[in-house]
């Protein structure tokens, strides 16, 4: 089975195809191709490669985002990069859907009724739905009446305990469906499942191997922590929508409400300007005045960004907004911690959270009182597509690097729902 996957986020679009026969893999497979946007002003980034080792890179101005989509889909069948020799060689189609709603959690077949409640619940994460609202009406334009299916980034976190999800507000906006739904599920979940396995192969090394209590830490330019006991999501930071919790790279995550009150009231702030400032200009841009890069932030706060000099006010801003960044960090893993009674492992995930030996070693110094304790000189390797223990070696808490792999993790959820359908309804 082909299984192509769209993954929509926030500052880039990524595709991947993968091919599964009769039984699902232990580990994820390689893909057979895979292409990437990186959107800058008005520019798309091109990166396609196939497992034949063909590969492209490019840059071109584009009208849109659909466009820019278009052209990458078209390149899987078209051009020296290229994964299959036509469309219709591809089975089925999977997307990652931030926000599901009230409604939705488990993968499903897209029908109009399922594209629907995506786009009624929009305005929850609108940097997201409609881009992959936008990239079903794509593949059903290039490929016809192909089974698409959404999988939910909110899935995972569907039975944290009432506590845990019921903001204190009226009792009425929970039955309206204000509550907290938690994201970046697909990837926790990942996480979850290769911890156990990394820390059942080191069962002295392990309090409880069988069913861990985890911390997972996905840092990428979006940001969340989830507190995991078997295998279940039982708390995270991010909450209604992908604003809530930790610092980003352009989002605030958890601000006093007052603010907004505030700004609203005595500054005249429309709902769009509010929406603006707290998605796409606050946090590490914000703060830091020139860069949502962790890496141009660390650069810049070790030596004022060689060779681009940055005035002094600049580099002690950046140096502002990485301290900032992981306090919030040891803040929310404390209180994951605290949620589950202690920690067996620790795991950094996604852009940050694999790439960052700066940012891993700060949060980890101060949360010995947790048993967490680095190897320094394997925290400082190169970064590779390897999972890692990066603790030192008698540390009672595991610290894990595991590489992101909500692309397979897409690709599995598809396998096993058209398995299960005799007749999967199309859009």
């Amino acid at each position: 089975m082909k299984i192509l996957v769209l993954n929509s986020g926030s500052s880039s679009q990524k595709s991947c195809l993968y091919e599964i026969g009769e039984e699902l893999p232990n580990d994820p497979p390689p893909c057979i191709w895979e292409g990437k946007i990186e959107w800058e002003d008005h520019q798309a980034q091109f990166t396609i490669k196939n497992s034949r080792g063909a590969s492209r890179k490019d840059q071109t101005p584009v009208g849109s985002r659909g466009e820019a989509v278009e052209r990458l889909l078209t390149s899987l069948w078209s051009g020296e990069a290229q994964g299959v020799s036509s469309p219709s060689d591809i089975d089925v189609v999977g997307h990652r859907v931030v926000h599901g709603g009230p409604q939705y959690f488990e993968p499903a077949l897209v029908t109009a009724e399922v594209k629907t409640a995506i786009e009624n619940v929009s305005v929850f994460a609108p940097l997201h739905n409609r881009a992959e609202l936008e990239g079903m009406h794509i593949v059903w334009k290039l490929l016809g009446s192909v089974p698409q299916v959404a999988v939910f980034d909110t899935g995972f976190h569907r039975n944290m305990p009432l506590a845990a999800k019921t903001y204190p507000g009226p009792y009425e906006w929970f039955e309206q469906g204000i509550r907290r739904y938690g994201f970046h599920g697909i990837n926790h979940q990942y996480c979850a499942e290769r911890a156990a396995l990394m820390l059942g192969k080191n069962k002295e090394k392990s309090k409880d191997p069988n069913s861990p209590k985890l911390v997972t830490c996905h840092l990428g330019n979006g940001c969340s922590l989830a507190a995991i006991r078997d295998g279940r999501s039982v708390d995270t930071t991010m909450g209604f929508t992908p604003l809530e919790g930790l610092m980003m790279g352009t989002r605030s995550g958890s601000v006093d409400p007052g603010v907004l009150t505030y700004l609203m009231r005595r500054r005249h702030f429309l709902d769009e300007q509010l929406d603006d400032v707290l998605n796409k200009k606050s946090g590490l841009l914000g703060i830091s005045g020139f860069s949502s890069d962790m890496r141009e932030i660390v650069a810049a706060r070790e030596n004022g960004a060689e060779p681009a000099k940055l005035e002094p006010a600049k580099i002690e801003r950046a140096k502002l907004a990485f301290d900032m960044y992981v306090h919030r960090l040891r803040s929310g893993i404390g209180a994951m911690a605290a949620v589950l009674g202690g920690i067996d492992g620790l795991v950094f995930t996604a852009g940050v959270g694999e790439h960052s030996a700066e940012v891993r070693a700060a949060v980890c110094d101060n949360l010995g009182f947790l048993g967490v304790r680095l190897d320094p000189a394997k925290n400082a390797q190169s970064p590779s597509d390897q999972d890692t223990d990066i603790s030192a070696p008698n540390a009672p808490v595991r610290v894990l690097v595991i590489h992101a792999q909500e692309d397979w993790m897409i690709a599995r959820h598809c396998w096993e729902l058209i398995k299960t359908q005799s007749s999967p309804l199309l859009i």
